[in-house]
């Protein structure tokens, strides 16, 4: 295994021209919204990509995972083991960065050190693998109340203090879960480098964060990982705390996703003719729940309509929506809010959820464009 030394680039990992590009090392970027609105998968060339350091580059005959702690057998697993071994499942999913639509709240207040993610730090796939449950009862995992199964990755987070590889863990009640999966396809082609190739762990229902790309060790343990990324970076902290000098787990463990729903086309400052306007975007619902009703507002709340909801490619997957509208020349504002089976709604404004590192913004969705 070597990491790769080059500086990533959009054309250099296989993505669109358009990608924009929030960091080229470690390479961090997100497709034009309209993108994601086209299709319920998203291409790979679209995905965005989220990550902490060089990418590794493992072929997949030198791959191999450890699984061991608290466990009867603990296992050594090749790629071609885990691919002809075990069963395969497809999970259609949609992994969302905890800062997606950071940009919002650095609108409220700054926050230094994180990228401005919009509107497209989200993506859905169909993923193929082997359950993580089949593995971890194939090394004797065992099953008492309170332990975690912590992942460790290949790459190396030079944010990380001390440095480190990434790391992350999800407790074993979820890891138990038929639909988490060791990873080793994505669109029915094999994982990409890219986006964590040849295996990764996909979590669904669960920030992006504890997806671990390049998976190399599995721990069932009796806490949460003490790996820098899960013990004091995807943590909601106060609105107070200074996130430099916060302890190793203080604040709120980031883990389902939060309700949310988004605005994907048009977009912000876009400009469109008069007349029939198509508006399009998503809705998700945390840890397998619905989403039941997108309401849409084109006079910043004062009245409201319902979209048409589409079907959503997965249990695990964010659900598209639509509404058709008329509309005059001139400033316009839409809003978006989604609910819940349970008959949750977003909160209103991003300001009541700002937090010093800027993750699990779901307010209403708000984009203000002209009509020409």
């Amino acid at each position: 295994m070597t990491i790769g030394a080059m500086t990533p680039t959009t054309a250099s990992w296989g993505k669109r021209d358009d990608m924009i590009v929030r960091a080229n090392q470690p390479y961090n970027a997100e497709p034009p919204p309209a993108v994601l609105a086209d299709s319920a998968l998203t291409p790979i060339d679209a995905f965005y990509a989220r990550n902490h350091g060089s990418f590794p580059d493992t072929a997949p005959q030198d791959w191999q995972l450890t699984v061991n702690g608290q466990v009867e057998r603990p296992l050594t697993v090749t790629y071609e083991q885990l691919t002809t071994e075990f069963d395969q499942h497809d999970v259609v999913a949609t992994l969302a960065c905890a800062g997606n639509r950071r940009a919002e709240m650095l609108r409220v207040r700054p926050i230094p050190g994180k990228e401005p993610w919009a509107h497209g730090a989200i993506s859905t796939a169909e993923w193929r693998g082997a359950r993580l449950t089949d593995v971890l009862a194939a090394a004797g995992a065992q099953h008492y109340d309170g332990l975690h199964v912590a992942f460790q990755a290949l790459d190396i987070a030079e944010e990380a203090k001390p440095l480190q590889p990434y790391g992350s863990s999800i407790p074993l009640s979820k890891a138990m879960s038929p639909e988490v999966l060791l990873a080793w396809r994505m669109n029915s082609e094999p994982l990409p480098r890219t986006h964590g190739g040849p295996v990764r762990v996909v979590v669904p229902g669960y920030i992006g964060a504890r997806s671990v790309k390049w998976i190399s060790d599995i721990t069932v343990q009796s806490g949460p990982s003490e790996n820098y990324f899960q013990s004091r970076d995807y943590r909601i902290l106060p609105a107070d705390a200074d996130p430099e000098a916060v302890a190793a787990g203080e604040g709120i463990a980031l883990s389902s996703v939060a309700l949310n729903c988004d605005i994907l086309d048009p977009t912000d400052d876009d400009r469109v003719p008069r007349g029939q306007l198509t508006i399009r975007g998503y809705g998700i619902a945390g840890d397998g729940r619905s989403v039941e009703r997108v309401d849409v507002s084109l006079d910043e709340g004062l009245t409201w309509r319902q979209a048409d909801l589409h079907p959503a490619p997965g249990r695990w997957s964010w659900r598209p929506w639509s509404l058709v509208v008329d509309v005059a020349p001139g400033p316009l504002h839409i809003t978006a809010r989604a609910w819940d089976e349970t008959g949750a709604a977003q909160p209103e404004w991003p300001a009541s959820l700002w937090n010093p590192r800027g993750y699990g913004n779901n307010a209403w969705a708000r984009v203000a464009l002209s009509v020409i």
